[in-house]
């Protein structure tokens, strides 16, 4: 068997077949790997092998077409026939001398993550995986251009069937969709031919052992259904002819039912062994603060999905396997909105969008709609929305909390102090954590009403009234949380809100925090990444950043007043100082009459009350922490922050931190590939190498036809 895999794989290179299925894939990868990452900065290599994939089709018919057509057209094959090696083993040697070709082709893909991680940061597992993907697509198609070559003794022919059943396995799941989009036995069928969707979970940067197995087993049993046909020209006409057919035809059902069967074993795995997360971000992992949550669920939860089972969103059908595996309490069920149009108006009197999500607990139930699975970026350049990031996990959570909770704590933004109203995407936040959202006018209540949690005063550009202030200072002292941000633009003097927080020992600093060493700011000085307390009031930043820009500095006093405990959340260094009148300075250089840090940016002043009560005075020196924009510029780790803060608050009322798990990021920044390079890099690969090969190859064709 070893001298016939060295033929054949020698054979490749022989002729022109095995350095131009090389060079054709070079090139054509080439091609997009030069328009996508380098010339568009894409740190993903699934996007360019995704695109590059329907023209693979074409080439891997031009490598197997000759395998066993060619043997039986030149009468060669009798050879085989008549030897003593088995069928099955000519088969696998021919194939294997294939695969090793297509494995070359492979290995010159492998250089590209490797490029691009010389120009940013690339997550070199998921592209290697998106690799391995396409590789076992390669190899399963290698096995389906195998067993065509053995029906005909016609290389053009052979090269036709390979093409037209990949064609035919590209397109089964949309061929399965236009048969039916709730699935029946037809459709269950042919998808067992579905060749794309096991490499949507390579692409999408998971490591998946059902995806892996399907595509063996598949070519596994082409590789057999070759070695039938070459078997079955082994025996001559006659008797022997109709028991090899029964033979061939018993084991070929076998061998397809055991394929079947190995693959449904495998999907009855649980789904943390069906495939291993080896995105950045641990998108389809669920985190430990969540299995901390289901492990201590106590009432039944079911979760119904407004799709089809076998076409709802993939991704998001495996965050809900996780949720059922990871508690017993939580059952999910699909309703395909075409049997079932109507069944969400149950539970929602306005329309429910496909793939959404509806958690019933008892008579108690909340839509998740599905948009809020995704996050989204409009690039008003290009009027182009693009996914940037996966919430199924925060928001199923969410719901869970929201549905078997018995109590909906309000959250309060006090106006009438020209405050920044929360935008939307910290809106959401305070809505994940099961927050109720309100407006507060003081100058229209007697007092901070007694159902709010929390109240918000953000960016005040004029000071709190005495009576207003008074109103806050008597929420804290009944057990309330505060938090308090500060607008740049506002006066350095506001007298009642600095005696509010004077009277817990907290002061601020006139001025703008300027940061003096250049690894805790983002390009300019008065853009702070200050560093993180680890007393352990945050449990969501990780190694994150929260960017604090134009922020005000906090003191606390030395010695805490009675009954007062402090946490530093942020703070900037000792090289730090506040400038007064910043904007307007001729120099942000340290000068005389600057205060010197180091500030706390971020501070909570926890307060006990009489009973053991307490209450919580949070303090950020910035009220642009807070803002959608700032946020994204550090992949939501400013919602993060306030999503810990709001756990704080809901902790100290005796219900139990609430569980607040931010957006998991989708991407990694763009690369940033100088023009010259981007072409230098796309050429080499897209024409210098492949016209290399060729040439090589012509070379050694011309030598054979000589000699």
């Amino acid at each position: 068997m070893k001298a016939i895999i060295k033929r054949e794989f020698l054979s490749h290179f022989r002729t022109i077949t095995g350095w131009l299925y090389i060079a054709a894939g070079m090139a054509l990868y080439g091609l997009f790997f030069f328009a996508i990452n380098m010339s568009y900065g894409e740190p993903y290599m699934a996007s360019s092998l995704g695109s590059v994939l329907l023209l693979g089709l074409i080439t891997v018919p031009v490598l197997t077409m000759r395998t066993l057509a060619e043997e039986r057209r030149s009468r060669t094959d009798q050879l085989l026939l008549t030897s003593p090696v088995p069928a099955g083993k000519v088969v696998a040697a021919k194939y294997i001398g294939c695969a090793a070709v297509h494995t070359i082709s492979m290995a010159s893909l492998c250089v590209a993550p490797a490029v691009m991680n010389l120009f940013g940061e690339t997550p070199l597992e998921e592209n290697y995986v998106a690799v391995l993907g396409f590789w076992l697509f390669g190899l399963c198609g290698i096995a389906v251009g195998v067993f065509a070559s053995s029906l005909t003794e016609s290389q053009l022919i052979a090269a036709v069937l390979t093409f037209g059943f990949l064609f035919v396995g590209y397109l089964m799941g949309g061929i399965t969709q236009l048969i039916s989009t709730s699935g029946n036995v037809l459709t269950k069928i042919l998808s067992c031919y579905d060749l794309m969707t096991p490499l949507d979970s390579f692409f999408a940067g998971a490591l998946s052992l059902t995806g892996a197995l399907y595509y063996v087993s598949v070519a596994a049993l082409f590789l057999f259904f070759a070695t039938q046909a070459v078997q079955k020209r082994r025996w001559d006409k006659g008797v022997l002819t109709l028991r090899a057919g029964v033979f061939s035809t018993g084991l070929i059902a076998v061998a397809v039912g055991a394929a079947v069967g190995v693959n449904l074993l495998a999907a009855a795995l649980p789904a943390s062994a069906q495939s291993l997360d080896v995105t950045a971000g641990k998108i389809y992992t669920l985190t430990d603060e969540t299995k901390g949550y289901l492990s201590g669920l106590e009432k039944d939860v079911t979760i119904h999905v407004i799709a089809a089972e076998e076409t709802a969103d993939v991704t998001v059908g495996s965050t809900l396997k996780d949720f059922e595996e990871a508690s017993g309490r939580i059952s999910v069920e699909y309703h395909d909105p075409l049997v079932s149009p109507t069944f969400y108006q149950t539970y929602s009197d306005s329309a429910v969008a496909d793939g959404s999500l509806i958690v019933v607990c008892g008579e108690i139930s909340r839509v998740v709609d599905y948009s809020a699975l995704y996050v989204s970026e409009f690039d008003y350049t290009t009027y182009e929305s693009t996914v940037t990031g996966y919430d199924a996990e925060g928001q199923i959570v969410s719901a869970l909390q929201y549905v078997t909770s018995e109590e909906r704590p309000k959250f309060y933004e006090l106006t009438g102090h020209g405050e920044a109203a929360l935008p939307a995407g910290f809106a959401g936040t305070v809505e994940k954590a099961n927050f109720e959202a309100a407006q507060l006018t003081l100058l229209k209540e007697d007092a901070v009403p007694d159902d709010a949690r929390a109240v918000l005063i953000n960016g005040p550009t004029v000071d709190l009234s005495k009576d207003d202030a008074e109103k806050v200072a008597a929420y804290l002292e009944r057990g309330g949380n505060v938090i308090v941000t500060f607008n740049y633009s506002a006066p350095d003097d506001l007298p009642n809100l600095e005696a509010l927080l004077g009277a817990y020992g907290l002061a601020i600093a006139p001025g703008i925090v300027i940061e003096g060493d250049i690894g805790y700011y983002y390009q300019e000085p008065m853009y702070l990444l200050p560093e993180i307390g680890t007393d352990g009031y945050l449990t969501s930043l990780g190694q994150s950043y929260v960017l604090a820009p134009l922020s005000r500095g906090a003191t606390h006093a030395a010695e805490a007043p009675d009954g007062v405990a402090y946490y530093t959340l942020l703070s900037s260094t000792a090289s730090s100082y506040a400038k007064p009148n910043a904007m307007r300075a001729t120099t942000l250089d340290y000068e005389e009459g600057d205060a010197e840090g180091p500030f706390d940016i971020g501070v909570v002043a926890e307060i006990t009350i009489d009973a053991g009560v307490l209450s919580q005075l949070v303090v950020l020196g910035s009220d642009m922490i807070l803002t959608d924009e700032v946020d994204g510029m550090v992949s939501g780790a400013n919602a993060a922050l306030l999503a810990d803060i709001l756990s704080n608050f809901v902790d100290l009322a005796g219900d139990g931190a609430a569980v607040v798990i931010p957006a998991k990021d989708y991407t990694i920044s763009a690369l940033t590939v100088p023009r010259a390079v981007a072409l230098v890099v796309g050429g080499t690969y897209t024409a210098v190498a492949p016209l290399a090969l060729l040439a090589i190859g012509l070379l050694v064709w011309l030598r054979r036809r000589r000699a």
